[in-house]
């Protein structure tokens, strides 16, 4: 990705020397980062607000409490973790924030989670089936407030902010079920190859 990006930069420099407009080029840069600054100071408040929220909700055991009722589905899920392994907290904490759209509350559980699960892997080299269905599903995730968008909205001046909330939650929904139908598939498949 970062040569991509170099990549892109690159030309753009390189289109700007042979078309001669390389003042411009430099307006644009100067323009664009100081809109970068507004928009992230523009978030800060807004972020600064559900991520309090989220560290209330952790303290308060509300993520716990999710975390409680979502474990039987977890344990269909990810049937090679042992039982009151910690990887299934990761995994369950990881789940919970993104399901309540604290993206950045869940880097460090998902994070976690790919490391206790490293613990349990026997092929140091792969990424066993419980990584990838983990992998599947964090990607996908469930979301039902999705907070990042939600803010750009209301940054945007938007009437009605929330009312992405029902076609947020359906979409991610059906991107969750086609993610884990889409890993049990290809898991049977690589099992049948072996």
């Amino acid at each position: 990705m970062n040569l991509v990006f170099a990549l892109l930069v690159i030309l753009g420099l390189l289109t700007g020397i042979f078309t001669g407009d390389l003042q411009v080029i430099n307006e644009e840069i100067l323009l664009s980062a100081q809109a970068a600054v507004e928009r992230i100071m523009s978030l800060m408040g807004v972020f600064t607000l559900w991520l309090g929220i989220a560290k209330v909700a952790e303290k308060s055991g509300l993520l716990a409490a999710f975390t409680k009722y979502m474990s039987p589905l977890v344990k269909i899920l990810f049937p090679s973790i042992p039982k009151g392994h910690p990887a299934m907290g990761a995994i369950l904490m990881n789940m919970s924030a993104n399901l309540f759209g604290f993206g950045s509350a869940a880097t460090p559980f998902g994070l976690k989670a790919m490391e206790e699960l490293q613990k349990l892997n026997p092929e140091r080299e792969n990424a066993s089936e419980a990584m990838c269905t983990f992998l599947a599903i964090n990607t996908s995730s469930i979301t039902l407030i999705p907070t990042t968008i939600i803010a750009l909205r209301v940054n945007a001046g938007s009437t009605n902010p929330f009312e992405i909330i029902g076609t947020i939650f359906f979409a991610t929904t059906v991107s969750t079920i086609c993610a884990i139908s889409a890993d049990y598939i290809f898991r049977s498949l690589s099992r049948r190859r072996k």
